[in-house]
């Protein structure tokens, strides 16, 4: 199986998140030269569009050096707190971005404390420090005492920590003197399959998966998001629900993300984020097995 990481990124509204995420997918070449993409791809959402916030979480993917990173887009509203945390259990690490100026926020806060109980591995990104208000290092002491304040063991206070313009996809692993020095999001990336462990996989027991999310498909009905904790998954495979084990169900088409959209798969094994379709009664938080 292919090695994964399953980052999520957490932010408050307004700190670059989702355009950041923009960067990342036009770096690593999701888009042919002539395709046009306008700014905040994953805000498809005619309610996000306008309000300029992430109200449904969504993952997509990108391949660096032979890993697939699936970055978890996730909402930076207080009204959509619950959402985070189902989103949270899917990924191995998260992306922490903070204002270069306003620093870790009260929603950052509450995000990154169930970040940390879950035992995600964090990494800190100072965004917008080009900005002429930018105060890098009073941020950063504000993100060590948040960190002190909310970490479970002692590992999670050596947390990795690199600035970014993220509207101009650029990255530094120090801060630059002069921020037009040219740089790309590759230091991101890098940190990433560096920090962030690979999810623990395990191909051999039962298949395992506990609803996270729901979607909707005009043809294929509800379908079932979440994260393979063990076992593989195929097409035409008989499936059951934690909350009636007597009904039989049938996974009619599995999905997986590629880029920004999905491709059906004929399996899937443990570790990776994958869409079942066929579960038409499944509800989040339940889980699905054999």
């Amino acid at each position: 199986m292919q090695p994964i990481r399953n980052i999520a990124i957490i932010a408050h509204v307004d700190h670059g998140k989702t355009t950041l995420v923009d960067k990342i997918l036009h770096f690593c070449n999701l888009f042919r030269e002539n395709e046009v993409q306008g700014d905040l791809i994953l805000d498809s959402n005619d309610l996000e569009r306008e309000r300029g916030i992430t109200i449904f979480s969504k993952n997509v993917s990108v391949q660096y050096k032979g890993v697939k990173i699936n970055i978890i887009d996730t909402p930076g509203h207080a009204d959509f707190g619950g959402e985070v945390e189902r989103v949270l259990k899917m990924a191995d690490g998260v992306l922490l971005l903070v204002d270069a100026f306003e620093g870790p926020m009260p929603q950052t806060r509450f995000v990154l404390k169930k970040a940390l109980e879950l035992g995600l591995k964090p990494i800190v990104v100072v965004n917008k420090i080009d900005k002429p208000y930018a105060r890098v290092d009073y941020v950063l002491k504000k993100t060590e005492s948040l960190f002190l304040e909310l970490a479970t063991i002692e590992d999670q206070l050596e947390f990795p920590v690199i600035y970014a313009v993220g509207r101009k996809g650029r990255v530094y692993n120090a801060l630059p003197e002069d921020f037009s020095t040219p740089a790309t999001v590759d230091p991101l990336l890098e940190k990433i399959l560096a920090h962030v462990p690979g999810p623990k996989t395990d191909d051999q027991k039962s298949f395992k998966m506990v609803v996270s999310a729901l979607d909707y498909d005009s043809h294929l009905g509800r379908m079932s998001i979440g994260k393979i904790h063990q076992g593989v998954v195929k097409t035409g495979k008989k499936l059951i629900l934690t909350g009636d084990p007597t009904k039989i169900y049938k996974a009619d088409k599995i999905l997986i993300s590629q880029g920004l959209g999905k491709v059906a798969v004929a399996e899937v094994g443990s570790g990776d984020i994958v869409t079942i379709a066929g579960i038409f009664e499944s509800k989040i938080g339940e889980t699905i097995s054999e």
